[in-house]
């Protein structure tokens, strides 16, 4: 054996071992790396250009794969932390792992130890029992679903096959240690993948301890304590390659290379997700997100194609829009004199001037308006139905049906153990466990809830401001824009109004803040949850999950539902109008333009939801972009081989615990939007599909390229934002109704319609006029009248002695004056009427598709109660043979066992062949290996019981 050395005497860089040896030059990375450059680099020898790969995953021995990764930097007054370290790395020796240190001096920054763990096939094995993971034991013989009709049509958007199922499908069961051969089992380093090996590891150093044996503290354990004292600065698995090219060890998956090519990259936006690869790199929860959104925009692809559709009917009956005609009228609109919107700095007005408004309320307010918002109804309940279908399946595939919860989301926080310094025995296992109080579980309670109901407070109050904003400057803007410069660009001049100056800033101004106040209340909200010290990371969760939910819902919609619901509800009329905080305020409430109210929310939908998804999507890729650059600057100028596979996932982003969290929350304020106020914007659904088909890519993106491997964990559902979606879905029937109602004009048209016309041709002509009310400008007062300078040159009080309000009152001189019409009344009546009736046929749409499409596919019924069948089978089956093995050599004669070349000593590794049902009684058994003893000879009655069989 020959040592060659580097730079100095002393430092070895690799042993060079005999042909015989598998971890030659060969072995692609293991064992040597043969440069192929010219020349050797300046300082270095000719010996330099043979170096050990360190791009790899497995230990300097080329066999022992790498689990996991704990990093530490050494400090000069740690002596505490070095001795946390020694108890801690002994201990995990002593429960059977396998460690490797990579000494600071080889890492970039000359600081950095870098420890790899490596679990054994005896520790996997028996963690592999203890956490009930499944195992194949059969291949499946349910066949796939048949060939559908036209498949070749959806073959330019299909995945190779050995992408979208990366392996067979199997019946399996919860591994048993003492039944290895009961599993099919080719190769035990193979059995379990990279991601279980992971996630066992994480398991173990969880529950590691830190303290000496002959000490009781019970509570000092746990690599998270270790990650939060500084003892150790990172922990965490690594990816198997780089994303952009394969491993160059044949052994290695490169299934990050296989997801990059093939999902993250943005030219595949048009391809299906590989989540079977998804779930087998980064484990089922990670999964069931991709697959949610997903099949969320997938679904979302049938509601744009319908708001496109009512769109284009917009834009088709264009012409035949009556109102409008009506408005833009020289003779009609033209003639028509409106009372001025504002206190002293607005004038009389031509109805005529809102011509351009009228005509883009009807692309949004017309006939489509309501057929659109009962199709939503009725969309979001098939959406939310079949994607509980589509869980179930992933379910069984992903052997997630008996899967319970509490193996991993109920487990003790660390934080819990350790800001809970009260003691208590717990009942079930007799052992002294911290708990917190009730009087400081009340008191954090209420400062919990204080502060959340201040933010919220907060937000309403800024709600206010905006409104306040836009009552301000609406004045100034119509004094300002009456002979402004703008009015005389083409094209666009006449668009540029005081409204829709007002709108579109104040919905710029709401936005800023309410990015300002989601950054901030964001760690406001985890810091009350620390606060509180929930005990499990599902009441973490589930705590963060109901505070963050509450403040965005009232951050992103509240200005919405100010537009509306409330814009020009409360105006009241010229003579009695209604002030804001008072008639000393000056802040008279907004008025509907007389196209309604609907246009401003579609104006204020559109800047919040498209403003938060263009600011998401640049944040969620620029910020890891750039962190990543500036963390691996030093790594980048090393040679390719030398820039170690646990530095490079060093220099990525750590994935939090709450990663997913965010991920969700997003995608949960998006699918308010087009379904709360879907009716005021039917393209919607459009913009949300474009920005999830970029944002699959760009979280596949992150996920291979930015983040550091995540550990596998499991997860059988959404979880609590299930019920947040159905709630929405509830309450987005109710708003729609609204909308349709009390903002849109659909309403007061059609009773006008129906009720104008009676033993008539049914026309829409007349509509304008009577909707708009007479006001004698005599009776208005004197603050309330424009200034003299600001009435324009056509107006004279000599010839114009009335003016139009938009509302439903008797004219001047009539004995009920100013006070409401019976037509007013009606159409409040119908507007009731209406959202009664939608409601309740939306209801029961929802609740009779509900009941009508089953939760579980009765094809996935069926195959778990086979899975089930055959594994009571098989384990019987099992247990009967091994005990007619151990039978039949108890009963053999002694001379006989010693005379035969092929006695059977034991039967210890046991194969199984049984066939289908139908021919069951018959059986091969193999009893080889005499020199082994018996794994399953020790039978239990619970086993026979686990079996099916409760006696031999």
């Amino acid at each position: 054996m020959k040592r060659i050395t580097g730079m100095s005497r002393d430092e070895t860089l690799i042993e060079l071992k005999s042909a015989t040896d598998p971890l030659t030059a060969e072995n692609n990375g293991h064992g040597i790396y043969l440069s192929d450059r010219g020349g050797s680099l300046p300082g270095h020898t000719e010996t330099d250009k043979l170096r050990r790969n360190k791009d790899t995953v497995f230990f300097k021995d080329g066999v022992r794969r790498i689990d996991f990764v704990l990093s530490y930097v050494d400090d000069k007054d740690g002596e505490k932390k070095q001795e946390r370290r020694r108890e801690f790395e002994a201990n995990l020796e002593k429960a059977g792992l396998e460690l490797e240190t990579e000494d600071k001096k080889d890492s970039d920054d000359g600081r950095t130890y870098f420890l790899k763990i490596h679990a054994p096939w005896e520790v996997l094995a028996t963690y592999a029992d203890v956490l009930k993971i499944k195992v194949p034991f059969k291949i499946s013989d349910v066949p796939h679903a048949q060939d559908v009709p036209f498949e070749w049509l959806s073959r330019p958007f299909r995945l190779p096959k050995h992408i979208m199922r990366p392996q067979p499908d199997y019946f399996t069961s919860a591994f048993d240690k003492a039944k290895t051969d009961f599993f099919l089992i080719e190769d035990k380093e193979t059995l379990f993948p990279p991601s279980t090996r992971n996630r066992i590891v994480l398991y173990m150093l969880a529950r590691c301890s830190y303290h000496k044996e002959d000490r009781l503290e019970k509570d000092k354990k746990g690599i998270k304590r270790l990650l939060s004292n500084g003892t150790y600065t990172a922990a965490f698995p690594l990816h198997d390659c780089r994303y952009w090219k394969r491993s160059i060890n044949m052994e290695c998956e490169s299934e990050r290379y296989n997801l990059y090519k093939n999902w993250a990259r943005f030219l595949c936006f048009y391809k299906e997700q590989p989540l079977n690869l998804v779930r087998k790199y980064y484990g089922e929860k990670i999964g069931i997100y991709f697959a949610w959104l997903g099949f969320y925009t997938e679904m979302l692809f049938f509601a744009a194609v319908m708001g496109v559709i009512c769109f284009t009917y917009g834009l088709l009956s264009y012409d035949d829009n009556m109102s409008s005609k009506e408005i833009c009228d020289p003779t009609i609109g033209g003639s028509i004199v409106m009372c001025p919107l504002c206190d002293k700095k607005c004038s009389f007005w031509k109805l005529n001037s809102t011509c351009l408004s009228s005509w883009q309320s009807h692309l949004f307010d017309n006939e489509g308006t309501v057929f659109f918002a009962i199709f939503m109804g009725i969309w979001v309940t098939l959406f939310l139905e079949f994607w509980k279908r589509r869980q179930a399946r992933l379910e069984y595939e992903w052997d997630l049906v008996d899967f319970e919860e509490q193996q991993q989301q109920l487990q003790m926080r660390p934080e819990f153990e350790m800001k809970c310094t009260h003691k208590r025995l717990n009942r079930i296992t007799q052992e002294m466990e911290p708990y917190l109080p009730m009087s400081s579980k009340c008191a954090r309670f209420c400062l919990s809830g204080a502060t959340v109901l201040f933010w919220v407070s907060l937000i309403v109050a800024c709600i206010i401001g905006v409104i306040a904003y836009r009552l301000a400057v609406f004045a100034a803007f119509a004094s300002i824009m009456k002979d402004s410069p703008t009015r005389k660009i083409q094209l666009v001049g006449n668009l540029i109004t005081p409204q829709l100056a007002t709108s579109v800033t104040a919905s710029c101004i709401n936005f800023v803040i309410i990015m300002i106040l989601n950054f901030f209340y964001e760690r406001v909200a985890i810091w009350i949850t620390d606060m509180e010290i929930p005990k499990t990371h599902l009441e973490y969760e589930n705590k963060l999950t109901m505070k963050m939910f509450l403040f965005q819902f009232v951050n992103y919609y509240s200005s919405c539902f100010y537009v509306a619901f409330f814009k020009g509800k409360f105006v009241g009329y010229p003579g009695n109008y209604t002030y804001m905080f008072g008639k000393w305020s000056r802040l008279r409430n907004e008025e509907c333009d007389p196209g309604g109210c609907l246009i401003e929310l579609t104006t204020q939908l559109v800047i919040v939801m498209v403003g938060k998804q263009l600011w998401g999507n640049i944040q969620e890729a620029l910020l890891p972009l750039m962190r990543n650059w500036w963390g691996s600057r030093k790594g980048r100028h090393q040679p390719e081989n030398q820039y170690s596979r646990w530095e490079q996932d060093k220099d990525l982003l750590n994935f939090s615990q709450l990663g997913l969290f965010y991920e969700y929350l997003e995608m949960v304020v998006q699918f308010g939007f087009i379904t709360l106020f879907v009716a005021s914007f039917p393209l919607a659904p459009l913009l949300a599909l474009c920005n999830n088909i970029l944002e699959i890519r760009v979280d596949a993106w992150k996920f291979t390229t930015q983040f550091r491997r995540p550990v596998a964990s499991k997860a059988r559902n959404i979880g609590a934002w299930q019920e947040i979606l159905n709630v929405v879905a509830i309450l987005s029937v109710v708003t729609n109704a609204f909308i349709v109602a009390f903002t849109s004009d659909m309403i007061p048209r059609l009773v006008y319609l129906y009720t104008a016309n009676q033993g008539a041709e049914l026309t829409m002509r007349g509509y304008v006029n009577n909707s708009l009310s007479v006001y004698n400008i005599s009776q208005i007062p004197s603050d309330s009248m424009p200034e003299d300078d600001d009435s324009p040159s056509w107006f004279s009080s000599s010839t114009v002695t009335t003016c139009r309000y938009r509302d439903y009152r008797f004219p001047p001189g009539h004995q009920r004056e100013y006070t409401h019409t019976m037509q007013f009344w009606h159409i409040l009546a119908a507007k009731m009427a209406f959202i009664i009736i939608m409601e309740h046929v939306v209801f029961a749409v929802k609740f009779f598709v509900a009941w009508m499409i089953p939760d579980v596919p009765s094809e996935v019924k069926a195959r778990i109660k086979r899975e089930r069948h055959l594994i009571q089978e098989y384990l019987h089956n099992y247990e009967v043979e091994q005990l007619k093995c151990q039978l039949s050599y108890s009963v053999a004669p002694t001379p006989a066992v010693s005379t035969m070349d092929t006695t059977v000593d034991s039967c210890s590794e046991l194969r199984l062949e049984v066939p289908s049902p139908s021919d069951s009684d018959v059986m091969l058994v193999e009893c080889i290996s005499p020199s082994h003893p018996l794994p399953g000879s020790n039978s239990t009655p619970e086993s026979r019981h686990a079996a099916g069989d409760g006696t031999p």
